[in-house]
């Protein structure tokens, strides 16, 4: 597989680990946790597991560089914010809505990126950036939705998460020199978990909740939600650059619904089977005209 392929490729899978979430924290309400013990519980089993590689994989420690300590404590702070700031948006958002506005992540990263990159945004990134709103509303379900009476704290909540989330991916672009993947998520879920555990329910890891069932979806939390995604980021954004990435991201989306639909037997509209096509076309449209330009000029 061409490496042209492989790192986008990477991105897709991170962001369709992301997707799988939503369904998990569903199973674990259903089965009498509450959403922030659960979300507390995949950064610390998150954790666990990197420390366990680093424990496999690394025999010295590494020496980074202020700049480099930088980075990594604000990927560590936007990777937990996310979840934080997501969460509390769905007490106040339909969960159709606050995946929307979650989604508000893709153009918000695209200009980060130009920002930072100082450039403006291509012909096919703004067609792209048409093809996953569009997509997004109408797989969401957002049409049926009554818009009047949601308070403005949701719509502050649902643009903060997708905001720390587009930050999230922009910070990733930056390698840090010295550090491997694995340290690098090690440091990232040491902060996160730090960070989390002042906002929501550290108390799980002296309650009883773990032993009573929610380290099942703790530990299915944590491996897909911090150490794969994390991982797949660190070593993918670098080589296709922020305003890919969160493009590509948007595969979040369609994997979250189709979860739902297969293991919570939720049903699926045509209208959302539209909407999730046309996500998947604006998210395939960049990396494939990039590649066909790059056989072209060979």
């Amino acid at each position: 597989m061409k490496p042209s392929i492989i790192y986008p490729l990477m991105i897709v899978i991170a962001s369709s680990s992301y997707g799988i979430l939503s369904t998990i924290v569903k199973l674990a309400m259903k089965n009498g946790f509450a959403s922030s013990e659960a979300i507390t519980s995949q950064y610390l089993f998150g954790f666990l597991l990197a420390f366990i590689l680093v424990l496999i994989t690394q025999r010295t420690l590494p020496t980074i560089q202020l700049k480099g300590w930088i980075t990594l404590l604000f990927a560590g702070i936007f990777t937990a914010t996310t979840g934080i700031v997501y969460g509390y948006s769905l007490d106040y958002l339909p969960a159709s809505l606050a995946v929307v506005m979650l989604f508000q992540f893709t153009w918000m990263g695209l200009f980060l990126n130009c920002v930072l990159t100082k450039r403006l945004p291509t012909k096919i990134e703004v067609i792209s950036l048409v093809f996953l709103f569009t997509g997004t509303i109408l797989a969401a379900g957002v049409l049926d939705v009554d818009l009047t009476s949601i308070p403005w704290q949701g719509w502050a909540f649902g643009l903060a998460a997708a905001l720390s989330f587009s930050i999230f991916i922009q910070i990733n672009a930056r390698q840090v020199t010295g550090v491997t993947t694995i340290t690098r998520t090690f440091i990232v879920s040491a902060i996160a978990l730090i960070v989390i555990s002042i906002f929501l329910s550290p108390e799980i890891i002296w309650n009883g909740q773990l032993s009573a069932g929610l380290w099942k979806y703790g530990l299915a939390l944590g491996l897909f939600g911090v150490i794969l995604p994390i991982m797949l980021f660190s070593f993918a954004i670098p080589k296709v650059g922020g305003g890919l990435a969160s493009i590509l991201s948007a595969m979040e989306l369609p994997v979250a619904i189709l979860a739902s639909v297969i293991v919570l037997h939720e049903t699926l509209t045509m209208l959302q089977l539209f909407g999730i096509v046309l996500v998947l076309i604006g998210m395939t449209l960049p990396p494939y005209l990039s590649m066909r330009k790059t056989k072209q000029k060979t």
